[in-house]
């Protein structure tokens, strides 16, 4: 290593150090030779750097950072354009040396020199890209400022401001349509909201042609008019679909040992292999349904908004989503959403109390309790208006008979089990499956597209047709 690397780089530069050297050789030649001018020389060879270092200290620049993010919320794996302006106020100290700080994900921080050669009106404007593989809220900034005194002699650091959030989404995989053929239409399947007591503005008939379907076939007008006639209904409201991502911790740290901590360092999140594979399921059914218009509702394993405790989240409160406005919201919920709860499993006798409380146990804890009253009463307020998703970690016996009944408050019930029991069948999936759910045991490394093609062809669709037709049964006369 030279003699430079040696030095420290925070107080000198190398033509500082290179002037106290020289005084140094100065102080000693004087006091070998006896020269008084020698030794005036290394007087002013040690104060120069010194008075220089003092200046940078007390006269430091004061500079003003603007930065910006196109897009301002990125996919995983899709760039990001950072846009930074940097403008100087008070003394002008010359060239200024910049360092942009970031995650240790985004590899070498970018450096670049101020004022640049582009600079106008006293601003510098920069750009470059930014890629993350994992979902997330990164710290982006601040920058780091090297600057020194006219003479080059001394340095010092300075960070400007506190550096921006970036936030990454997880990125939706591309779903096939066996899971949701996307009818719309005249034939009615994905209305799902229909008045209680439609007037007869609000139902228009026809004449029947070959391949309408006979539920559509309105008797009361085929009696009037002595053919048959059809309804021909328009799709007043959007379909809906309630999807609920558990995101405990001792679901998707079950089987992995105790020394499963789930901390990704980089992004500050408690998350897992599985977990990770849930929240990419998340956003590629919520983006699948919403471009067929579906308006969602995402719950967590206790009935409360499935962002509730995600700080990446717009609103935490939120839980309807609908529209383009409405997928980007759930976007961003989901890109800081972690792993919550204790991290220790619930004895089994503490379960069984909580049962036993729900018929008059005191002291019963019903907060602790998974896919119980809170979760039914949410999914009873929407009963039957469209399917149900449920996107669960490992499931205890107890927690599968749990969730079992909420089957009936759906359309059709959908499920998707994290599992670590590959080559067997999951009994908790064997419990759904014999309640009415479609259920299916995944991985981490199952692919999504495969897991979503193990639903039935069409069952979704056919799950929203079968909600508008209950209600109508009593409102629609046959």
């Amino acid at each position: 290593m030279s003699v430079a690397g040696w030095l420290p780089r925070h107080l000198f530069t190398n033509r500082g150090w290179g002037l106290l050297a020289s005084g140094a050789v100065s102080l000693g030649c004087a006091a070998v030779m006896g020269r008084r001018d020698l030794l005036t020389l290394a007087v002013l060879l040690f104060l120069l750097p010194l008075v220089s270092l003092a200046g940078v200290r007390m006269l430091k620049p004061s500079f003003q950072v603007y930065r910006e993010f196109n897009p301002s919320t990125v996919e995983t794996s899709a760039a990001t354009t950072v846009r930074l302006a940097v403008a100087r106020s008070g003394f002008d100290s010359g060239h200024v040396t910049m360092e942009e700080q970031l995650p240790p994900r985004f590899g070498s921080p970018p450096a670049f020199r101020f004022p640049a050669r582009s600079a106008s009106g006293g601003t510098s404007r920069y750009e470059y890209q930014l890629r993350s593989g994992k979902r997330g809220q990164f710290r982006i900034g601040p920058v780091t400022a090297e600057f020194s005194d006219p003479f080059g002699l001394s340095l010092r650091r300075h960070s400007i401001g506190d550096g921006d959030i970036l936030t990454v989404t997880p990125a939706a995989v591309e779903l096939p349509v066996t899971g949701l053929a996307g009818a719309r239409g005249n034939d009615g399947v994905t209305a799902t909201r229909v008045r209680a007591n439609p007037s007869d503005d609000d139902i228009m008939t026809r004449e029947y042609r070959h391949g309408d379907p006979m539920r559509r076939v309105h008797w009361a007008a085929t009696a009037r008019h002595g053919q048959l006639m059809v309804r021909q209904e328009e799709s007043v409201t959007t379909p809906e679909a309630t999807v609920i991502l558990d995101h405990r911790f001792t679901a998707f740290a079950a089987g992995l040992g105790t020394g499963f901590s789930g901390h990704d360092e980089d992004s500050d999140l408690i998350t897992g292999p599985g977990f990770e594979w849930m929240v990419t399921a998340a956003m590629s059914i919520a983006a699948h349904l919403a471009e067929r218009n579906y308006s969602l509702r995402l719950l967590d394993a206790f009935g409360n908004p499935a962002f509730l405790h995600s700080r990446s989240a717009p609103d935490p409160e939120a839980e309807e989503f609908s529209g383009v406005g409405g997928l980007h919201a759930i976007a961003e919920g989901l890109a800081a959403i972690e792993l919550t709860g204790p991290r220790h499993a619930r004895p089994e006798h503490q379960k069984q109390e909580h049962h036993d409380g729900a018929a008059g146990t005191v002291g019963a804890d019903f907060s602790d309790a998974p896919f119980d009253d809170g979760l039914m009463d949410k999914l009873a307020m929407h009963r039957l208006r469209g399917p149900l998703l449920a996107l669960v970690g490992n499931l205890t016996v107890a927690e599968a008979r749990a969730l079992a009944p909420a089957a009936g408050y759906g359309a059709n019930a959908f499920a998707l089990v994290m599992t670590d029991r590959v080559h067997t069948r999951d009994e908790a999936v064997e419990i759904l499956s014999r309640a009415g759910w479609r259920a299916a045991a995944v991985t981490a490394r199952t692919p999504l597209a495969q897991a979503w093609s193990a639903f039935e062809e069409g069952g979704i669709v056919a799950a929203a047709g079968a909600a508008m037709d209950v209600r109508r049964g009593a409102a629609v006369p046959r």
